[in-house]
């Protein structure tokens, strides 16, 4: 038989203790024998490697390969700058990895590691005394004492309890605590059995006496931390869409340097040369400002989010919230408060059930059911600070603050006897010592009070309790139910003291009933109706009772009340194949409701099979393996566990799931800016490849060198980049649906935009301008020109010029692929701005200044050569602005 199922004397015997515990000899035997009561943590992967690792993603080794490329052109033409720009690219290397590697140490270092939930110290009993031991020096057979507010260390099988509550939120996402007794179950699963306290969750009420059968990674909690361990993880799409993009750009690097080399062996130039300038091409079109533009706009967008209450622990993450088609979210503390309100109440056995408002106006007249309220509670007050507060049951709490409210602070009546809550009778009794005598205060489960009960409050006092106000209090104890609100009836009677509960609990008089709620958090309605305009599901998966969840759901908009909603519970989904599973899916409104961890982690991994990118919020160690395996795991800072904060992506420090939408929004700007500032650095691309075409085809001098390239790739160009990468979102961006899945960062139409018509615009300004210098100086095509000629630093210097000018055009061309220049404006983004400043400061530097010229190979070139690049910027702008106009007609 199971655990759950036995007596318990059965269960002392099987484990071999006694109600004296055991003895310290045989616990010490049993530590060395099971080892200590904690979770073992998962081993990580040591910090270097994972810096290594850094390094040695797909487009860093695009980087390594074009470094390499230019130290060995350095070793086959000395003089050319080639291992200026190979240094320079390692050092891109470095410092991108590197500052990726200690942007996630850092937040890795905000979080706590996989800290256990377990309480320091436990009272156990060992040879029939009771001692204080280390929750970790926990053995199965020791047994453990309880009371209000302890902290469960290990899995244990009540013997004795008396009134207790447990909270089991943290395992089983269960808002409510749940009564526990030392009599046998017949629940199936440790999880639900009522004899069962699991290590994680805590004591809210009352106090038993429980022996352990279960520790450290033997217990649910164990048992779930290993399936966060061993669960993997969802590649980012952003890690996949950039190695993807690294592939292509090799690909077309090589492709072209191909075929010229090919075109100049056939054109008779000497092989060498050939094969030194089909390399040159290489480096030429590795956009090597790519990777620490693509960090730096990731760190500041984690950086904004943390103003929003989103920690991002792992860069990626930040665009993957933005690629999000369906979010799984659960409910306590997520979608509600996570504090139980009083709503509602049916005042005597009234007509129906009336807001607070409107009883607290009636109190005078039913003043016995708020001192129910505050008397029949099994509280504990608390003094810190000055500060008072109660500890115990939530629900306990918000009776109390309700007859605060009415009665003020409550008359001081001492306590003379009470019944406390048990499974069986479902009711909690005081006896207090009122003025008028002794009296009783009853509430518990309507379906047990209201038999005990025959008059009832009314207005003018009391009255006979008839089965028509039976009737009447049944039906609404159902809509107060169908409301998704937590029912207790309440009832009292004058008594003498020194009586049985079953005595004492009966002839009483129905006081009314008390609706409780977790309410929802204000901002959750309107963070649904985003999520719907953005085309993004939201899918309740919860362990609280289906009827709560489906009222919470259509109360805050995830369930449209026009159309039946489909809720499916744990005992449902076990049933159901996967195939079933990813049919019923396919429902609009779709709750799960009482599931297990598993069944969570398989709910996420039939919508990813389904094509969709999943998000899952979750608080509790029950939460941490669905978190790990989805696309993006959210974690709640406030009230969620360290176990399900080291399985996320991403922690809300708010716990409000308005924050997601915020992130959402964020995280889709993130991806629209990526393509931005891949626009623009990939446009300055063609003007840098155009003199290797044009040298390797019509034997013109190359326009810009290759440490000029290196001015451009990761300098002037950087910080404009950077601030298209943090441009504020498009206007419309949570009004369009989730990009599709197979959207690419570098697309047809992008490299169309990039390559082919900005770029080339770029490349024609470029070559036009260098050789009308040449020719007004007098040089002739075929005539040979020398590296330090100054006619041809004269020459390069104006190329570089024209580059930057026309980058410095395109940059507010690339702030919206579509919207006009009118409307994104030249300001609003200080960060651009100041890239546009630093490139006009640099170009000054290296063409005004005598180490610029001398470290750059340039010249001084004169104003009035300047204005040559003007019709080519006019041109530029009119033909992006007539490309948008036309974009916008047809709607694309």
């Amino acid at each position: 038989m199971k655990i759950a199922q036995l007596t318990a004397e059965e269960v002392l015997t099987s484990l071999r203790t006694s109600v004296f515990g055991l003895d310290v000899a045989e616990a010490q035997r049993r530590l060395r024998e099971y080892g200590a009561n904690r979770i073992c943590r998962e081993r990580s992967q040591p910090a270097i490697l994972r810096l290594l690792g850094e390094f040695s993603r797909f487009f860093s080794m695009v980087l390594w390969i074009a470094a390499g490329l230019a130290f060995f052109l350095e070793s086959v033409t000395p003089g050319q700058g080639m291992a200026r720009l190979g240094v320079a690219i390692v050092a891109v290397i470095l410092v991108s990895g590197g500052f990726s590697f200690w942007q996630e140490f850092r937040v890795e270092r905000t979080l706590a590691a996989l800290r256990s939930l377990l309480p320091l110290k436990v009272t156990v009993m060992r040879g029939g005394q009771a001692m204080d031991i280390e929750a970790e020096q926990l053995v199965p057979g020791d047994l453990v004492l309880f009371d209000q507010g302890d902290s469960v260390p290990a899995d244990c099988r009540l013997i004795e309890a008396f009134g207790l509550l447990v909270n089991n939120a943290s395992v089983t996402g269960e808002s409510a605590p749940q009564p526990r007794d030392g009599f046998p179950s017949d629940r199936e699963g440790r999880i639900h059995g009522r004899n069962i306290l699991l290590a994680g969750t805590s004591v809210a009420a009352g106090r038993g006496k429980a022996v352990v059968f279960a520790t450290g990674m033997h217990t649910e909690f164990g048992k779930i931390a290993h399936l966060t361990q061993s669960g993997g993880r969802a590649v980012s799409p952003l890690r996949r869409e950039i190695g993807r993009l690294s592939r292509t750009i090799i690909l077309l690097a090589v492709v072209i340097a191909v075929l010229l080399f090919t075109a100049g062996w056939l054109m008779g130039l000497p092989l060498g040369q050939d094969f030194v300038f089909a390399i040159g091409i290489i480096v030429a079109m590795v956009p090597e400002g790519l990777q620490p533009t693509l960090t730096l706009a990731l760190v500041l967008a984690t950086q904004r989010m943390a103003r929003r209450n989103v920690l991002i622990r792992h860069l990626p993450a930040v665009e993957v919230l933005g690629a999000t088609t369906i979010i799984c979210t659960d409910k306590t503390g997520t979608l509600t408060e996570n504090r139980m309100t009083v709503v509602s109440l049916l005042l005597g056995a009234g007509d129906r059930p009336v807001p607070v408002r409107e009883a607290l106006e009636l109190e005078s007249r039913y003043r016995q059911l708020f001192f129910t309220t505050a008397f029949c509670h099994d509280l504990v007050e608390k003094r810190e600070d000055g500060e008072r507060s109660w500890q115990g049951d939530p629900m306990e709490v918000a009776l109390l603050d309700l007859a605060r409210k009415v009665l003020g602070e409550p008359p001081d009546w001492p306590r003379i006897d009470e019944y406390p809550f048990d499974a069986e009778r479902m009711r909690l009794s005081t006896i207090q010592a009122a003025p008028e005598g002794a009296t009783l205060y009853c509430k518990g489960a309507p379906e047990r009070v209201l038999p005990c009960c025959v008059e009832t409050l009314c207005e003018t006092g009391v009255q006979p309790l008839t089965e028509a106000m039976r009737e009447s209090i049944v039906k609404a104890q159902e809509s107060m139910a169908e409301a998704g609100l937590r029912v207790l009836a309440l009832a009292y009677r004058s008594v003498g003291a020194g009586i049985s509960a079953a005595e004492a609990e009966r002839d009483l008089v129905f006081a009314g009933l008390v609706g409780l709620e977790d309410p929802p958090r204000v901002a959750v309605p309107k963070a649904m109706e985003t999520c719907r305009n953005a085309g993004i599901r939201v899918i309740m998966i919860t362990g609280d009772h289906p009827r709560t969840a489906l009222a919470m759901a259509r109360q805050i908009g995830l369930a449209d009340p026009r159309r039946e909603a489909r809720v499916i519970v744990g005992d449902e989904l076990q049933l159901l194949s996967d195939t079933q599973l990813q049919l019923a899916l396919d429902h609009p409104d779709i709750i799960f409701a009482r599931v297990a961890a598993d069944q969570k982690t398989r709910i996420v991994e039939s919508l990813a099979r389904k094509g969709h990118i999943v998000a899952v919020t979750g608080d509790g160690v029950n939460d941490a393996p669905a978190l790990k395996s989805a696309h993006i795991g959210i974690a709640m800072g406030r009230c969620g566990t360290d176990v399900a904060k080291e399985a996320a992506d991403i922690v809300l420090m708010d716990d409000n799931f308005a924050s997601i939408v915020s992130g959402i929004e964020e995280g889709r700007a993130v991806f629209d800016n990526i393509r931005k500032f891949l626009t623009y650095i990939l446009a300055h691309n063609v003007p840098e490849l155009a003199p290797y075409l044009a040298f390797a085809l019509f034997r013109v001098p190359l326009a810009i060198t290759p440490i000029q390239m290196l001015a451009v790739d990761m300098g002037t160009d950087s910080l404009t980049a950077l601030g298209l990468g943090v441009e504020p979102p498009e206007p419309d961006v949570m009004m369009r649906p989730p990009r599709p899945p197979l959207q690419r960062l570098l697309d047809p139409g992008l490299a169309l935009r990039a390559y082919l018509f900005l770029g080339m615009i770029e490349a024609a300004a470029v070559m036009t301008i260098f050789l009308l210098i040449l020719h007004r100086a007098g040089w002739h095509h075929g005539e040979p020109l020398a590296a330090i000629d100054p006619l041809y630093l004269y020459a390069t210097m104006a190329s570089l010029g024209t580059i930057v000018l026309l980058q410095i055009i395109n940059v507010f061309l690339c702030r919206s692929p579509l919207r006009s220049i009118r409307d994104t404006g030249l300001t609003g983004n200080w960060m651009l701005l100041a890239g546009v400043l630093v490139e006009l400061g640099s170009l000054l530097l290296i063409g005004w200044t005598e180490a610029g010229n001398d470290f750059f190979g340039t010249a001084t070139v004169a104003w009035a050569d300047w204005l040559r690049i003007v019709p080519f910027a006019v041109a530029l702008l009119v033909a992006e602005e007539t490309r948008k106009w036309l974009a916008r007609r047809s709607g694309s």
